[in-house]
């Protein structure tokens, strides 16, 4: 009966859902058409307008995801704890803190762990790296957590018993729990949670008084300070006393100058500055009761200040310091520490001296890169010091800056999808106004602006002139000439880097190339290298990306030919040293070197970059089996006579039985004695007259020093070869190359026997590191 209203009016500026037309219908309500601007009907133009955009957008989702699937596999790293219970070290918008130990002849001489070559299960490759208890101790002890924090120390002779926080990952919720060590703190064992509330525990502090072991932990969630008392130390507690009730975080008691004295924040009063407030109360006894000081808050300042504590004070030389946190760029950035100069009932008054402890500038591939907030300070009957720090390889709050990060790309890829199907033709419009709220009936722009304005009407004719601007912009640049050619491609490479940005930030975690623990420990490692004058430029490079990688722990370069540089020429954040030769050898990369601190090397050539995690994956296979070969390029050594063929060779018959040393993992004591025994002295001589073949010998010594397997083969993720760009390749003819390598086959079967009687299957691992 008439013809009916409809969306649009036929232009870009107005268009539905992908073009949508006027419809007309008799009064029998049969459909007579669509009607285009001369008055055509033409159902089939429609559903090709609408079949068009849906097979552009399809495109676009297709080609976009797939770059971005490809990117996730190959260039973001997987998650170093994927083997640990699902249930533990799940991600945390509160981070990821772990526990290290650090040693000393003084508070203001610390140094961690890995420095003290601290050595004990050699099979596991010491010596002990920080950090020494992770979510994943626990959480394979089965005690589901997420992180670790705030650790205290309590000594009884010379046991050590550790309690910290632990986010339980199941309860989101801080518990306390308990570690011992009877080796100074390079092993602990978890003994469990020591206190478990309904509400959430953190900061543990321990301390003794009149014979009882007390814990003050911060439940400020309930509105108190509570004193817990030990009844079978160190898994029993029981409330002892509610000494304040006040909400205070971080609080400790110490006795100073025939008083105690209660230190902690709250943070809960209107006008209180979070994280740089400080207050002390006074008493005669740590069960009170207890008075304000005079001079309360003695802080209410700025968060970097270091006014909420960080950890227990301690006395050294007779002077009392205090370990303040810094929260200015990030909660726990650092801690800082102060000397109590005055403490009295009416005066309170400190200086901060400077913290011997060590940045890392390995950042996130650091356990302690972002952030550390806690530490325990206290000394060992031996006279030694010992202390135990917390940290973080991110700031807070990075799971959910990550998200909003990863989101804003996905709508920015939107956007630029929806830019070039305007520049391309298939999408018509920005905003259909189909999906724009109106009244019924057809209205111009004008007739809309005329009306008493309202939200829809708003929005509509927002929509109207967003759609109208689409089709001026696809007016002045077609995409047919060059200035359209040129915005297209801008905006599909735009568009793709947002694919990447966007997977990296919502799928690929917080960016850390972790380290791999075994048996819930920690190593390192030394990087060796050996190259000549001409490479500098690939050198540069190599040390720069490696020293970052957190289990490197020294770089050494064999520097073979030319004037050698200075370590201070490199950005390392490890040290390295020049190991001038006199002799251009390429025996030189096995000399044995008593200056090196670790048991593992990874004998590693200059012109090969690969990503840390696939270093750090390496690293923890060779810890399994320190007595072998670990590396990442795979050889079989077969037929008759001899013939050396590349990893392709190997692949077809399914199995290797060689491992190139250019990028393997070896035992730093065992393999250079071995190759610089008097036995080798002619499998060295033939290695000097081919300048070649030295990592063959190697292979050849390994298998007749052992019945069982000898190498052992990883694979990269990728690696690249910077030697191809720059024209200085030891090996720039394969065939030639290889040519040599078989005669080498044969002379060092006759002196060292065979190797082709020995076969390792690929895909043997259940990780699938080796497929």
């Amino acid at each position: 009966m008439g013809s009916s209203p409809v969306v649009g009016s036929g232009t870009s500026a107005g268009c539905g859902g992908g073009g949508w037309r006027w419809h007309s219908s008799n009064g029998g309500g049969k459909s007579s058409g669509v009607i285009n601007k001369n008055g055509n009907g033409n159902l089939n133009n429609e559903s090709c307008v609408l079949s068009s955009t849906f097979a552009y957008f399809l495109f676009s989702f297709v080609v976009l995801g797939l770059i971005g699937s490809l990117y996730g596999r190959y260039m973001l790293t997987p998650n170093v704890l994927a083997g640990i219970t699902a249930l533990g070290c799940q991600e945390d918008n509160e981070g990821s803190w772990s526990v290290g130990v650090f040693y000393g002849n003084s508070p203001f001489s610390l140094k961690p762990i890995e420095a003290m070559n601290i050595w004990k299960d050699k099979s596991s490759a010491w010596p002990v790296a920080n950090p020494v208890i992770t979510c994943a101790s626990l959480s394979d002890a089965g005690f589901p957590s997420n992180f670790v924090a705030d650790p205290f120390l309590y000594l009884q002779g010379d046991v050590l018993y550790m309690f910290f926080e632990t986010k339980n990952s199941i309860t989101t919720q801080g518990d306390i729990g308990v570690a011992q060590s009877i080796d100074k703190g390079a092993t602990w064992q978890l003994l469990g949670i020591a206190l478990d509330e309904d509400w959430h525990l953190s900061y543990p502090y321990v301390f003794d008084y009149n014979g009882n072991i007390y814990m003050m932990p911060e439940g400020s969630e309930k509105g108190d300070l509570r004193l817990y008392r030990a009844t079978d130390f160190p898994l029993k507690w029981t409330l002892d006393k509610i000494i304040l009730k006040r909400p205070l975080v971080d609080s400790f008691i110490i006795p100073h100058e025939g008083k105690f004295w209660l230190f902690g924040s709250d943070n809960s009063g209107i006008g209180t500055k979070r994280n740089g407030r400080l207050e002390i109360w006074h008493s005669s006894s740590p069960l009170g009761p207890w008075k304000p000081h005079k001079k309360n808050p003695v802080y209410n300042t700025k968060e970097s200040m270091g006014a909420r504590n960080a950890g227990r004070p301690f006395v050294y030389n007779g002077n009392l310091y205090r370990i303040g946190q810094d929260c200015g760029e990030t909660y726990g950035r650092r801690t800082r520490i102060f000397k109590v100069e005055v403490l009295t009932t009416d005066e309170f008054k400190e200086g901060e001296v400077p913290l011997s402890v060590e940045e890392s500038v390995k950042g996130r591939n650091a356990w302690n890169g972002a952030r550390h907030h806690h530490m325990d300070i206290q000394q060992l009957s031996s006279g030694e010091w010992i202390a135990v720090l917390d940290g973080d390889r991110v700031p807070s709050g990075d799971a959910v800056h990550r998200f909003i990060l990863g989101l804003a790309s996905v709508v920015a890829v939107a956007a630029l999808v929806i830019l070039g199907g305007i520049l391309l033709g298939p999408v018509k419009c920005i905003v259909p106004l189909s999906w724009c709220p109106h009244n019924v009936g057809k209205r111009s722009d004008a007739v809309l602006a005329w009306e008493r304005p309202s939200l829809s009407s708003k929005l509509r004719l927002f929509c109207s002139r967003l759609n109208r601007a689409s089709s001026i912009l696809r007016a002045r640049i077609k995409a047919n000439a060059c200035t359209g050619t040129f915005v297209l491609i801008f905006t599909i490479l735009v568009a793709v880097a947002f694919t990447c940005t966007g997977v990296k930030n919502i799928y690929g975690g917080n960016g850390a190339q972790e380290p791999y623990p075994l048996n819930g420990h920690y190593s390192q490692f030394t990087l060796l290298t050996m190259t000549y004058d001409a490479r500098l430029w690939n050198l540069n490079m190599y040390v720069k990306h490696y020293s970052r990688c957190s289990s490197v722990r020294e770089i050494v370069v064999v520097w073979n030919k030319g004037v050698p540089p200075q370590p201070s020429d490199f950005d390392s954040a490890v040290p390295i040293r020049i190991r001038v030769e006199e002799k251009n050898s390429l025996n030189n990369r096995f000399k044995v070197d008593p200056l090196i601190k670790t048991r593992a090397v990874l004998e590693l050539d200059d012109d090969i970059m690969m990503t840390c995690d696939d270093v750090e994956r390496g690293f923890k296979v060779w810890r399994e089996h320190p007595d072998r070969i670990v590396g990442f390029y795979p050889r079989l050594v077969n037929g008759s006579p001899l013939k050396y063929r590349g990893e392709k060779h190997a692949r077809k018959h399914n199995g290797y039985n060689m491992i190139l040393t250019g990028a393997a993992f070896i035992d730093t004591r065992t393999a250079f004695e071995r190759y610089w025994s008097t036995e080798v002295a002619a499998g060295r001589a033939l290695v000097d007259r081919f300048f070649n073949c030295e990592d063959v010998l190697m292979n050849y010594l390994y298998a007749n020093s052992s019945s069982s397997t000898v190498v052992e083969y990883v694979r990269p993720a990728w690696v690249i070869d910077t030697s191809k760009f720059s024209g200085v390749a030891i090996s720039r003819n394969t065939q030639a190359h290889y040519g040599v390598r078989s005669n080498c086959l044969a002379k060092f079967a006759e002196m060292y026997g065979s190797l082709t009687h020995r076969k390792s299957d690929f895909s043997r691992r259940k990780d699938g590191w080796d497929v």
